[in-house]
């Protein structure tokens, strides 16, 4: 398994990138929106990588943050859906957006991904929503996955969390509710003022 690669960022191409490692070009599928983030081409770069083999190639996929790695290898565990899958789910929605579209059962949102149909968004959905969270997005947004600090900071990640979910009890949009309440300074002591905060990026 190739945990990760680290190099010089050789070439972007339309639907990977070359990575320079020690004199040898790796070609590193990776989602659009991933793509689009990366430098220009001479600087470093490192890419958290999975490894695809099967008969006749072998793959590999690359991803900025080890977060976005790993709803990847959840959405390729579901049965039917494949790493060209997961890559162009992962190519129209962010991990976070997607991680909302399967907690409110938005199979329309993730059907809009080639080659993912109406069926396949809805066995995702059944499949994956016990194994995301809310405060999973919120604590990867503020702190970066550092598992220290997410335990420091562990009840403000649940006020933010309550705020997201007061938001959408009020109808708004659950990517448009994480949005604002990622805007909240973080001297909010309570739900109420992330939520009075919030609004004022709503209105």
């Amino acid at each position: 398994m190739i945990s990760y690669v680290r190099g010089e960022l050789a070439a972007v191409e339309p639907q990977k990138a070359v990575i320079d490692v020690g004199g040898v070009g790796y070609g590193v599928y990776m989602p659009q929106q991933a793509l689009s983030l990366l430098p220009q081409p001479g600087n470093e770069v490192k890419l958290y990588t999975y490894l695809n083999v099967k008969e006749d190639a072998m793959q590999l996929f690359g991803f900025l943050t080890k977060d976005d790695l790993e709803i990847f290898k959840l959405v390729i565990g579901v049965s039917g859906i494949g790493p060209k899958g997961g890559l162009n789910i992962l190519s129209c929605m962010s991990p976070d957006e997607l991680r909302f579209a399967i907690m409110s059962g938005d199979a329309k949102a993730i059907s809009a991904a080639p080659g993912i149909g109406k069926k396949t968004a809805e066995k995702l959905i059944l499949e994956l929503r016990d194994k995301v969270d809310i405060e999973d997005v919120l604590n990867n947004a503020a702190h970066g996955g550092d598992a220290e600090r997410l335990q420091a900071e562990g009840a403000e990640s649940g006020m933010q969390a309550e705020a997201v979910q007061a938001l959408v009890a009020l109808g708004y949009g659950n990517a448009e509710s994480l949005r604002a309440v990622k805007k909240t300074s973080p001297d909010c002591q309570t739900v109420e003022d992330i939520l009075k905060e919030a609004l004022k990026y709503l209105f």
